[in-house]
């Protein structure tokens, strides 16, 4: 649990939250303790019970929450679908927990203009369907799609697989409603795809991890759906020979929508829970994907399986549409609950690196399991050099926290070395806050913090993260 508390002391906890609960429509403000508990954290590690869950399916019901937080000095923590890897919707000084699931209409899809209008609980996946069977496209694709909120990726800059060709959520919201932190509520961009009207306030708050306002309502960027996609599936006796080829494909001129990589722990790992023996003789493995207009990926592939071929790969598989696709996909989406299937604990880093040192993290990865004795897995996004190295950590073991730590702290500076940053799509939240001032230089800091008094003054939104 996260120790301290905002809120002065139990009577006047109560008090004022029952007061607040009066105020909003029925229903809306939990106080008993299963909505508390379910309430307290994310994927992360770590919870903190807030004094109440707030319910709310709209922004005004928002702007009256936080109102009366912030004239009585009470923490508000916004969550999504609580899918965070950092415990950043962790309620860390209690106050509220302010959930955004009930806010979860598609208000509209436009096959003219090329945007959607999305309330923040609306779940990834359905967004993408109900696009998708327009003919429009939203690429970000984050692994948990089918289970996390627009609103979550928002916080995070959530990216994905396909962020290589497409970019990261941010690239994708041309306009936001949010919440202040004093109850006031403000428009920032809007449904053009240009603009230069001011601060590009809507990119700032991508990203912010619910500490400069809570988003109510986004204005999303579509593209015209491709309509053709076909993919390799590859697996090479060397993580070398296959960082090689990912080399030589962009060497060539090719810009695939998703380039992944894994490693020998975790084709290991997917052997054992799935069967298959497909990675057999395996240390690497390797998935490209191209798409666009039929002919043109037809011939594209072509010329891109030659390129895979001069590695000389254990096994090249070629998928061609979508449901082929898919079936590749589906063995890689095996991979994280693969490694959970070890027994051990799985302390998943989305650390990015340039992608001309992704070989340079693999050997990274090596020596930390080496130097502290324990197993590292690493798979992910090659094509943006966001790898997910996972420690993979035996609970039981004497000082298994001091360990952790140990390792986190040597991966975190090698990264930093490479000239890469700690997190690529997760965010800072609790997990790294450790770290922060490692990554962040003091100016870096200083900044942060200006934009977070201007903001929120009183410090009630999300406290106890990382500013």
């Amino acid at each position: 649990m996260m120790p301290g508390r905002y809120l002065p002391n139990m009577a006047d906890s109560s008090r004022q939250l029952a007061a607040l609960a009066h105020r909003l429509p029925r229903g809306v403000l939990r106080l008993d303790e299963k909505a508390r508990a379910a309430h307290s954290g994310d994927k992360w590690f770590a919870a903190s019970m807030p004094d109440a869950v707030a319910l709310p399916r709209t922004t005004t019901v928002v702007s009256q929450i936080l109102k009366f937080a912030s004239r009585h000095c009470i923490p508000v923590t916004a969550r999504g679908a609580g899918f965070g890897y950092v415990g950043g919707c962790v309620p860390a000084r209690g106050g509220i927990a302010l959930s955004l699931a009930r806010m979860n209409r598609i208000r509209e899809i436009s096959a003219t203009d090329f945007v959607a209008v999305v309330q923040p609980g609306v779940v990834t996946a359905d967004l993408q369907e109900r696009a998708e069977a327009l003919g429009l496209y939203y690429p970000p694709d984050p692994a948990s799609r089918a289970d996390c909120s627009i609103g979550g990726n928002i916080a995070t800059n959530a990216g994905g697989p396909r962020s290589v060709k497409y970019g990261t959520t941010r690239d994708y919201v041309l306009g936001l409603e949010a919440v202040l932190a004093d109850g006031s509520t403000a428009r920032f961009g809007g449904r053009v795809h240009k603009n230069k009207t001011g601060f590009d306030f809507a990119r700032l708050f991508t990203g912010s991890e619910g500490l400069l306002g809570v988003v109510t309502e986004a204005t999303i960027k579509l593209l015209p759906l491709p309509p053709y996609r076909a993919n390799y599936s590859a697996g090479f006796k060397t993580m070398r020979r296959a960082t090689r080829a990912v080399r030589n494909l962009f060497a060539k001129g090719f810009l695939p929508c998703a380039v992944e990589l894994a490693d020998h722990f975790t084709l290991a790992a997917a052997r054992k829970r799935t069967g298959t023996k497909m990675f057999d003789g395996c240390r690497a493995h390797l998935i490209v994907e191209l798409d666009g207009q039929r002919a043109a990926v037809r011939t594209e592939m072509d010329a891109l399986g030659r390129i895979i071929r001069s590695e000389q790969p254990v096994f090249l598989q070629r998928a061609n549409g979508h449901r082929a696709c898919e079936r590749v996909w589906a063995v890689r989406r095996e991979f994280s609950y693969s490694l959970r299937d070890t027994g051990l604990t799985k302390i998943n880093q989305d650390v990015v690196v340039p992608r001309g040192q992704v070989e340079n993290l693999f050997a990274l990865a090596a020596r930390l399991q080496k130097k502290h004795g324990i197993a590292v897995a690493c798979f992910g996004h090659a094509g943006d050099g966001n790898i997910h190295v996972n420690l993979m950590l035996d609970e039981s073991r004497p000082s298994f926290m001091k360990h952790c730590n140990a390792a986190l702290d040597d991966l975190f500076k090698g990264v930093l070395r490479l000239g890469g940053a700690i997190t690529g799509e997760h965010g800072i939240g609790i997990a790294k806050k450790p770290w922060w001032t490692l990554a962040a230089p003091p100016a870096v800091r200083k900044a942060h913090r200006a934009v977070k008094r201007a903001l929120d003054p009183k410090s009630i939104l999300n406290p106890g993260k990382f500013l």
